[in-house]
């Protein structure tokens, strides 16, 4: 069975993480698969909105480490960076359900969901600094904007997780309820969603996101050149040393 998973019902696209047995880590080809169906998505009228979704007991661990180290990404057109601009460009209402541990890129795609529904079992972290590395997907620019600076400077420099209330405090997430629950109450809402006036939706969401999108690209690109150039370096080798030896990484020389 398909890593990705992707269905079209009623108006609503929705994109499955299916990888539980690996904590739903995101390879490069399941990158690509979800870059090109929000790009199928964009085009098809008859999608209104797109819901992403993991399992109840996990959203997503982040990166597949092995599959990255094996294959980093090396341009711009890199399947990470094609999906980080796809869902960060997507004109139609994006939504997301969200239990378990969100890690990494499980977290900073939510910055560009328009609702994010949780289970009160989500976590959610952003470790980069942990792995040698900076932050993605324009989260250095959202996490602040939307956390505060010191939550933002807890949660990116010493990377440590917070839990589904705090998330729905600081407006990452929309509202939270039974693990069991979750699934539905997104593609509830996306079925709402979906019986609305297509182009009250595009420009609605145009209006509210202009201001932002200028930052949020050239954040972006700035990132990605930060982290190309730090996944060559020392510190970013030790960690992920550390992680495939399963040994607590030593930063006293980097």
């Amino acid at each position: 069975m398909s890593d990705i998973l992707t269905d079209i019902t009623a108006g609503v696209m929705t994109i499955t993480l299916n990888r539980v047995e690996k904590k739903n880590s995101i390879t490069a080809a399941m990158y690509a698969t979800m870059a090109d169906a929000l790009v199928q998505a964009e085009a098809d009228p008859a999608v209104r909105a797109v819901v992403f979704q993991g399992h109840e007991t996990i959203f997503s661990a982040g990166n597949d480490i092995g599959d990255f180290l094996n294959a980093p990404p090396a341009t711009s057109e890199s399947p990470v960076f094609r999906f980080l601009r796809g869902i960060s460009t997507f004109p139609k209402p994006v939504l997301a359900a969200v239990c378990g541990p969100a890690v990494g890129i499980g977290t900073t795609m939510l910055f560009h969901c328009d609702l994010v529904y949780a289970g009160n079992n989500a976590a959610f972290s952003m470790p980069f600094v942990n792995l040698g590395l900076c932050p993605e997907a324009a989260s250095s620019y959202l996490a602040p904007q939307l956390m505060g600076y010191g939550r933002a400077a807890e949660a990116l420099l010493l990377g440590e997780p917070f839990m589904a209330e705090a998330a729905l405090e600081m407006g990452l997430i929309s509202r939270i309820v039974p693990p069991a629950e979750v699934a539905a109450l997104a593609q509830r809402q996306a079925q709402k969603l979906a019986a609305k006036p297509l182009s009250s939706l595009l420009e609605t969401k145009r209006l509210m996101k202009q201001t932002q999108a200028p930052m949020v690209a050239a954040r972006m690109a700035e990132e990605g050149q930060s982290f190309g150039r730090m996944l060559r370096e020392p510190a970013a080798r030790e960690a992920f040393g550390a992680f495939m030896e399963k040994r607590k990484p030593d930063f006293s020389k980097v």
